[in-house]
């Protein structure tokens, strides 16, 4: 019985394997690559606070979160939620390596010059990794989901304008805030009073945060989908990702 139990993990461990593999060479290189980047920007850009005030706090990273969740959902409509997931949990590990190489080189010292800024800044902050990484793997799951279950109310016209806008913006302002919040709440709530000598955010800036956050980061949404929207109806007239469906078509027969 174990031993039936190891060859069935291997088995579908390999199957998941393959099938993202398949996926990473069928999504559009521009796509998959501003995707990532993005991700790894954000990282870096949310340990800058941009604005604090009473009732609003926001961070750097808003100015590339919208771009993120516009490749995320580009790839949901025409690869699929579970598609979307794989390429988000892809992007987090680039982000975790990024980070990791960035810490080796800002605690490698140099006689060369004073870099002290710069290893300050590549080594980051441990906690706002984490939570950054948390925040964006559930969020990003969320949005991909919420994306999928909205798309399938258009059964009629699934390919039209209004069901991609639709679909794309109460996806992205649910899981923004998601996003936005959770990272807040972590960060400036749990680990900031006790690692930067008890600077915190109030709740009500958290919550302010997460909601003009998300507020800001659709408007970013709205005006950039419709390239989103043309470029998923060229992938579609084009047959891009033929493979990965054949791929799935191939999995769901056996």
């Amino acid at each position: 019985m174990a031993k039936q139990r190891t060859t069935q993990c291997r088995t579908l461990l390999l199957r998941e394997w393959r099938e993202t593999a398949v996926l990473l060479r069928s999504v559009p290189a521009p796509v998959a690559a501003l995707f990532t980047v993005s991700v790894v920007c954000m990282n870096l850009l949310a340990n800058k606070t941009l604005i604090q005030t009473e009732y609003l706090a926001l961070d750097g990273g808003i100015l590339l979160s919208w771009m993120a969740f516009l490749c995320m959902d580009m790839i949901t409509r025409h690869f699929g939620a579970k598609a979307a997931n794989r390429i988000t949990f892809f992007a987090a590990g680039v982000n975790l390596l990024t980070s990791l190489i960035f810490f080796l080189a800002g605690s490698i010292p140099s006689s060369a010059d004073d870099y002290t800024a710069l290893d300050g800044i590549l080594r980051g902050t441990w906690f706002i990794l984490l939570s950054s990484t948390v925040a964006f793997l559930i969020s990003g799951v969320l949005n991909n989901l919420l994306n999928a279950a909205i798309g399938s109310l258009f059964r009629k016209k699934p390919d039209s304008r209004l069901a991609f806008f639709t679909r794309s913006y109460v996806s992205t302002l649910i899981g923004q805030f998601a996003d936005n919040l959770i990272f807040a709440l972590l960060v400036f709530r749990l680990f900031a009073p006790v690692f930067w000598d008890g600077f915190s955010w109030t709740v009500p800036q958290c919550l302010m945060c997460a909601l003009t956050g998300a507020a800001a980061e659709l408007l970013m949404e709205v005006l950039f989908s419709p390239i989103g929207y043309r470029v998923t109806q060229s992938w579609r007239a084009l047959g891009v990702g033929k493979e990965y469906f054949d791929f799935i078509k191939k999995e769901k027969k056996q």
